[in-house]
């Protein structure tokens, strides 16, 4: 083609714009269309047409343009992630496929304990009050002066899959509770019939009579019974290496087919670090769910930011081109081409533009906000101390 079809010249209808664009992601946004003609003709005036030719044609600006635009959803959608990826990190569905081009407004957001939760639920899971990996239930069954069973493959399990690894987390080996030993009629102590007989209740089985006491005094009794009974009795214990257990006391004839019970988690799951309750959610920065923002809805303050960038786009673009020729020749002698200038001026503008919007967004980020209020409530502190206090006179 000719270099003349190359030249800059005004274009004639928004009806231009659609397609001409190199990604088109605007496309169907009829105020970008709208706005498209107004910016060419802006960035084409700010670098000197009619006076001076331009060696782009308006296809070049629509692209500087949509670069603009892009670059400005870019910033906020980075100081969105910065304050919100933890709030969204394995909650929020990510985005993906033709998601990732489309466009829209993102609603306002507020913050929840998405991460909070995750921590909570591992601390949970490690002292078994909570957390997302199944508990299972296990059992083996006793046999006579056998004490120590595998529980790896001696054990009946919940889960399906016996090769895998399991973690104990409670064995369920106990004797009797230490309450029900408190009025037992064979177990009495001299100090409690000798008491039952003062109060007239001697005759009276302990087994059905209460006598109102303070809490510790229960609580003190049954500690003392437990230590009496691991201390000088064969106690119900277990003791547990390498998932071999071996149980206290030794079984008897009369134990045969009894079960001791156990709870456990299966290693694999618990130190798995993909949930697939967490399938499809977000991961990280790359597919948390903002997308390009529409153009039509972005504020005045926006739109004359995305218009200096173009111009910058744009002069950096001129620059460029005309760089490929330091100088051109005449008849009479030669013109010095200003692209080097150009190149340098498009850079720096768009590096001062972006170094603006950077802290505009840091100083309305979260961090940002959290620390005014709390200068701000330190100085009505201040204000609120200097105040006279009133004399109370009753």
């Amino acid at each position: 083609m000719p270099k003349d079809s190359f030249i800059y010249q005004d274009p004639s209808s928004s009806g231009d714009v659609v397609g001409a664009t190199p990604y088109g992601i605007y496309d169907s946004d009829s105020t970008f269309q709208t706005e498209s003609l107004q910016v060419v003709k802006y960035v084409a005036r700010k670098l000197g047409h009619p006076v001076m030719q331009l060696e782009f044609n308006s296809g070049s600006i629509y692209a500087c343009f949509e670069e603009a635009v892009s670059e400005y959803s870019a910033q906020i959608n980075h100081y969105n992630t910065r304050n919100w990826l933890w709030d969204h990190y394995g909650a929020t569905q990510r985005i993906s496929g033709s998601a990732m081009n489309s466009t829209g407004s993102h609603e306002p957001e507020s913050a929840h304990l998405g991460a909070a939760f995750v921590l909570s639920e591992q601390y949970g899971e490690a002292v078994n009050i909570g957390g997302e990996t199944t508990l299972y239930s296990g059992s083996i069954t006793l046999e006579e002066d056998k004490q120590q069973y595998d529980l790896q493959s001696d054990a009946a399990y919940e889960h399906t899959d016996s090769d895998q690894r399991i973690e104990i987390q409670q064995i369920f080996n106990y004797g009797k509770a230490a309450s029900i030993k408190f009025y037992d009629p064979y177990a009495g102590s001299f100090d409690q019939q000798q008491m039952l007989d003062a109060m007239g209740m001697g005759n009276v089985s302990p087994s059905v009579s209460f006598i109102l006491r303070p809490i510790h005094y229960d609580v003190s009794r049954m500690n003392a019974i437990e230590t009496n009974d691991k201390l000088r009795k064969s106690n119900y214990s277990f003791e547990l290496v390498n998932n071999k257990v071996r149980i206290f006391p030794v079984p008897k004839d009369t134990d045969n087919g009894d079960k001791v019970w156990f709870s456990y988690y299966v290693r694999d799951e618990k130190v798995d670090v993909t949930k697939s309750v967490k399938s499809g959610k977000v991961s990280d920065p790359s597919n948390i769910p903002y997308t390009f923002i529409t153009y039509s809805e972005i504020n005045s303050a926006g739109r004359q930011w995305i218009r200096k960038f173009t111009l910058a786009t744009a002069k950096e673009l001129l620059g460029i081109i005309r760089s490929k020729y330091a100088s051109m020749p005449l008849p009479n002698g030669e013109v010095t081409m200003d692209g080097e200038a150009l190149k340098g001026e498009g850079r720096e503008e768009k590096a001062e533009l972006l170094a603006e919007m950077k802290e505009f967004l840091e100083s309305v980020s979260l961090n940002e906000r959290a620390r005014q209020e709390q200068e701000q409530a330190e100085s009505q502190q201040a204000v609120l101390n200097k105040a006279p206090l009133g004399i109370f006179i009753g």
